[in-house]
């Protein structure tokens, strides 16, 4: 459902058709019509105060002849992708993720400044038609999956077990229609879960990884 090309810096997810998204992204956020979501990748420094991330982004997707796609940015390595398919009762989802916890935090008591930059991606396709309510609901649900993984692998924080960082942005699209419900109790919602939940793990994990091999690499005397 999702095909998926790397051409670093850009990452891009191209849907089957042109499909309803709904997200928060930082180029064409809200509920849009489009065939591609792009990731951009940044380096830390190019994030600080006073970057305009999403006049910078735009621009440099227009230069591609992308300005019609939901685009995101991250200082994740795009080459540390996650895709993961599911499938319920007839219904198959498909998810790609981009996995950083660099500014994790612990929902509900913040950190605040956040010592490193890092964002968690993701883009979430189900094949199923739905009304804009039932397609916040499927959104709400990824949302659930992304911070059920994130919990279940990810780190300890001095404000308690990481759900996500200050940056995490969820694109998801699907077919405009007549279904009313997308919840857990659904097909859709079970799909959309089971996908965004595993390839949310398999990245939490590759980022821990790399994390410890940096450590080892810095203890090792010179």
């Amino acid at each position: 459902m999702i095909r998926v090309s790397l051409d670093r810096p850009w990452l891009v997810a191209d849907l089957p058709r042109p499909m309803r998204v709904t997200s928060w992204a930082p180029h064409r956020p809200g509920l849009v019509e489009t065939n591609r979501i792009v990731w951009r990748e940044v380096r830390d420094e190019d994030l600080g105060p006073g970057f305009d991330a999403e006049g910078w982004l735009g621009a440099a997707m227009a230069a591609r002849g992308w300005a019609g796609a939901v685009g995101l940015l991250t200082s994740r390595d795009l080459s540390a992708y996650h895709l993961a398919q599911a499938a319920a009762g007839g219904v198959r989802a498909a998810c790609l993720a981009t996995v950083g916890l660099g500014n994790a935090e612990s929902v509900g008591r913040r950190i605040g400044t956040a010592p490193h930059v890092g964002t968690v991606n993701i883009a979430v396709a189900v094949d199923t038609a739905l009304t804009p309510a039932a397609q916040l609901e499927a959104l709400s649900i990824a949302v659930e999956a992304r911070t059920a993984a994130i919990m279940a692998h990810g780190p300890d924080l001095p404000t308690g077990r990481a759900t996500g960082t200050g940056t995490d942005c969820v694109a998801l699209a699907c077919d405009p229609g007549e279904g009313r419900y997308a919840g857990l109790h659904t097909a859709a919602g079970e799909a959309v879960g089971a996908a965004v939940l595993a390839a949310v793990a398999e990245g939490v994990r590759a980022w821990l990884k790399v994390k410890a091999d940096d450590a080892l690499m810095a203890a090792r005397p010179a």
